[in-house]
């Protein structure tokens, strides 16, 4: 294992803002707000913050102020935030982010998760805490074959585990890194002692009896999970299809990279008419730039190809997973991309401990409500003890 910083060089640093001021941009048919993508004075002013005000070095240095390394698993190297708690019998934790996150999603919750005795809480709900780049994502840099799929991240990430000297763990995961840690924990279940999610997918498995308990709410959350797989799934059907035509206007336009994220933070994040109503622009700023400057926006996207099979659609549903071995926590944000249902979960997922519904955030719950964030993992914590 190797230690790393981030030094992004100048130069890529003045690329990037000569890029910007020299956008060439489209037309938009006026009144459309948000229903056609991202509006195009919105993005305009973001994309002149981008250039102008935000401040890549100040949020280099605040990643940089974890430790990180890189580690060759499967001949690719992975990048990590390994971050160990001063108390003694912490819980080793892994956090997977998915698409469009990145490790700079849960910068907010390391500090409290690892020391919860100068943050207010519990020092015997402590983490130990590793956070790794998804292959393909941000510094773990490009992949450069193909079968990099969900199967083969979790059992790097249980290599990963194993090379840190941690024989019991927890695994967390949002958006992709739920299916990541859904698989990991079925594979290590010796080693895995819980698994907690958020943006856990439950889709019907076709069967009419499953459907005659479900209550307003639950057919309300199967409307969420249509509308998800159908009209606001247009970035998963070609990224899933054709990630490498997508690779060449992401890694050559800023403007293209920020419009293709940004949508996402709006539409899938507690926000009322911009994605700064959930995140503040320099945190999206800085997920953005780690796609951006690491030119990872087409390698990220194949991993839709790799696990196309198991994707939602409009008229088929993923493939039901098996029964989950280890205890289960899922925390429920309002204003997700689509939200789980218990009486469809609980069958497929028999050792639920630890079942939370908030009333706010979304998709990117450490970025946009840590202090929820922390807390469901605090007391899923205590869950696997009981």
């Amino acid at each position: 294992m190797r230690p790393f910083r981030i030094a992004v060089p100048d130069e890529d640093l003045a690329d990037l803002q000569r890029r910007l001021a020299e956008t060439r941009w489209p037309s938009e048919i006026p009144g459309s707000g948000w229903s056609r993508g991202v509006p195009l004075e919105y993005l305009k002013e973001l994309a002149e913050y981008w250039r102008t005000s935000y401040d890549w070095r100040a949020a280099e240095a605040r990643l940089n102020e974890f430790d990180q390394f890189i580690t060759e698993i499967d001949g690719v190297d992975i990048h990590f935030l390994h971050v160990r708690s001063p108390e003694p019998d912490a819980v080793p934790l892994i956090l997977s982010h998915g698409w469009p996150g990145s490790v700079a999603e849960f910068l907010d919750v390391i500090k409290p998760l690892t020391d919860p005795r100068s943050y207010g809480g519990d020092p015997s709900q402590a983490y130990h805490v590793v956070v790794p780049s998804l292959p393909g994502f941000g510094f773990s840099g490009p992949v450069t074959e193909p079968g990099w799929d969900v199967g083969r991240i979790a059992r790097a990430w249980i290599e990963l585990m194993s090379r840190l000297g941690y024989d019991r763990y927890v695994a967390h995961g949002g958006d992709l890194g739920v299916w990541i840690s859904l698989t990991m924990s079925a594979m290590d279940s010796e080693h895995v002692l819980g698994t907690h999610v958020n943006f856990l997918v439950t889709p019907p498995s076709g069967d009419p009896a499953e459907l005659a308990g479900l209550n307003e709410q639950d057919f309300g959350r199967l409307g969420m999970l249509a509308a998800w797989a159908g009209e606001q799934s247009g970035y998963m059907k070609i990224q899933a299809t054709r990630p490498q035509t997508l690779a060449y206007a992401l890694t050559d336009s800023p403007v293209g990279q920020l419009a293709w994220i940004t949508e996402k933070f709006w539409e899938w994040t507690d926000s009322d008419k911009v994605p700064e109503d959930a995140v503040s622009r320099d945190q999206l700023l800085t997920n953005i730039s780690i796609y951006w400057l690491t030119a990872t926006a087409g390698s990220s996207a194949q991993l839709y190809y790799e696990m196309a099979d198991q994707l939602p659609t409009a008229a088929t549903p993923p493939p039901l997973p098996p029964p989950l071995p280890v205890k289960l926590g899922v925390a429920v944000y309002p204003h997700d991309a689509s939200l789980p249902i218990r009486a469809l979960a609980e069958p497929r997922f028999p050792n639920i401990v630890q079942w939370t519904e908030f009333d706010r955030g979304g998709h990117f719950p450490a970025m946009e409500e840590p202090d929820l964030f922390v807390q469901d993992l605090r007391s899923f914590h205590d869950a696997l003890a009981r």
